[in-house]
């Protein structure tokens, strides 16, 4: 359980402000249909978030403890730094080809701009840090979806209003404190 709290908190507080986000603003306003863009959200999130937390449970068996726990806490100390950076939304995002509808080009859309994506990487480094590749991979899906439904529901209302600063802030933070959690303990468990 403990697994899939961090791994859906962490990516939640990670995706505000991210370009995945700003991508389901613009792929809300582009097509006005929330229910296939939020299936679209979902399908590639899974698809993604898997292939990821199948490379971080890859990486277990490669490296040794030793080994595994330098580079896991310089990915979270990394990603600390990476979520301080606001994400900028490439100008001809979400334009595929309109034959593929709202869920279709939501999928490639997605799925693409999450390749080496923040929200990928943390997958990778959490899916390492647990045993349990599957609550890494829900808990990751859940937090993206924590953070992007409200975009795809509330669309442009909701984007002035986000504090992006702050939020960017305290999941640098919590980043930075996973990274020192697993420095100090290795990669075992958060709290033991």
């Amino acid at each position: 359980m403990e697994a899939f709290l961090v791994s859906a908190g962490v990516v939640a507080l990670a995706e505000v402000g991210d370009k995945t986000q700003l991508l389901a603003f613009v792929l809300a306003a582009r097509f006005r249909k929330p229910g296939p863009v939020i299936a679209g959200i979902l399908t590639a999130t899974l698809i993604n978030h898997s292939i990821a937390g199948a490379v971080g449970g890859w990486v277990v068996h490669v490296l040794g403890p030793d080994v595994l726990r330098f580079v896991l806490a310089a990915s979270f100390l990394g990603m600390a730094g990476w979520c301080l950076i606001p994400d900028r939304l490439e100008p001809d995002a979400g334009r595929a080809a309109p034959r593929y509808g709202a869920y279709g080009t939501t999928v490639m859309t997605f799925f693409l701009a999450e390749m080496g994506d923040k929200t990928q990487l943390a997958t990778v480094a959490l899916a390492a840090k647990y045993a349990t590749v599957y609550a890494v991979v829900a808990g990751t899906t859940v937090g993206m979806l924590l953070a992007d439904v409200p975009a795809v529901l509330l669309g442009d209302r909701l984007a002035g209003r986000l504090p992006s600063r702050p939020v960017r802030a305290v999941a640098a933070l919590v980043f930075a404190a996973l990274g020192a959690v697993v420095l100090v303990n290795g990669a075992g468990g958060l709290l033991g």
